[in-house]
């Protein structure tokens, strides 16, 4: 997994080690090493343009918009749905769970 260098992957020690995977964090200003991440922030753009004020936006629409992009079949995946291959990944691996919460 590549991550940025955010607060929210804190846990990325506990992560690493319960899934047994290494972690990398990508150095700054360098989008590129995070082209997946990227991509999705692109298409997240089609519905939220870069700086839209998200407080006229209820968790329905978000939840929209999130569906409307897990159901998009996508090139990386052989033109599989993401939400298709977490389920995949779910079902193969049910008795992991990440973090061990």
């Amino acid at each position: 997994m590549t991550y940025d260098r955010g607060s929210e992957i804190a846990q990325h020690a506990t992560l690493s080690n319960n899934l047994k995977i290494d972690i990398y964090f990508a150095d700054p200003h360098a989008p590129w090493q995070r082209d997946s991440n990227e991509n999705t922030n692109g298409l997240i753009h089609q519905y939220l343009p870069r700086g839209v004020d998200l407080s006229p936006c209820s968790q329905k629409d978000l939840d929209e918009i999130a569906w409307l992009l897990n159901t998009q079949p996508r090139k990386r995946f052989d033109f599989k749905m993401p939400e298709d291959m977490m389920r995949r990944v779910l079902t193969e691996d049910s008795d992991s769970v990440a973090l061990g919460f």
